[in-house]
């Protein structure tokens, strides 16, 4: 992947606490703005832009970093990131920061948001997509089980939800993730997280009539 965005990354400093949240999101949110979403710094106010939504808000420096790289802020931004007059807070904050749709970081969120959104696009006939990051231990909040049934239920075609699985959860158990959105009528499949080719056929595919979702397994560097 892009060394550019490796080098940004280490401009941001000072969140060790959470640097794994953002080490195992990094190849996922390269290829999906590299190569997926239909989305720039020109497009951010279109209304027929893909949207993507960083449910897993917490230890964001890979997409501030990707961001930066896909020129919607400033590289100068990333060096003080999370300083009490910076943009660039621990958690994203939509309304201080371009290209970022949702303020995040309390987790079990984003997934319902997508949901709305997607229903929302439907009904305007617009087709764009919505794709939503969730970590594999943010599963575990209700709100995510009653977004994803919902979510089959009506059909959001248009609607991909990446898993990062970093085997986080307190009860990880191999293939429960993909098992648990099949079994409730999502179009599933599971790749290795680190792998950009794969990545980016998983990401790229959309199944029609049913939402789809990638399950990005992470080994921790």
């Amino acid at each position: 992947m892009s060394s550019h965005v490796e080098r940004l990354m280490t401009l941001m400093t000072g969140d060790e606490k959470h640097s794994s949240a953002a080490t195992s999101t990094l190849d996922v949110l390269q290829v999906l703005y590299e190569r997926v979403l239909c989305v720039s710094a020109d497009t951010v106010g279109d209304q027929h832009r893909d949207r993507f939504y960083l449910s897993k808000g917490h230890g964001p420096m890979a997409y501030y970093a990707v961001l930066a790289d896909r020129g919607f802020i400033p590289e100068s931004w990333l060096p003080d990131w999370s300083s009490y007059d910076s943009p660039l807070g621990l958690h994203p904050d939509r309304n201080l920061v371009p290209g970022v749709e949702i303020s995040s970081g309390s987790l079990g969120h984003g997934l319902p948001l997508a949901v709305g959104t997607a229903l929302g696009l439907r009904a305007q006939g617009i087709g764009a997509r919505v794709v939503v990051l969730v970590g594999d231990a943010e599963l575990d909040e209700g709100s995510n089980h009653e977004a994803l049934e919902l979510a089959a239920a009506l059909r959001l075609d248009r609607l991909t939800v990446v898993v990062v699985d970093n085997r986080s959860s307190s009860y990880a158990v191999p293939g429960r993730i993909e098992a648990r959105f099949s079994t409730e009528g999502w179009h599933a499949v599971t790749v290795d997280g680190r792998d950009p080719a794969l990545l980016e056929k998983a990401l790229a595919h959309r199944e029609f009539d049913r939402p789809n979702v990638v399950i990005a397994l992470v080994e921790e560097k």
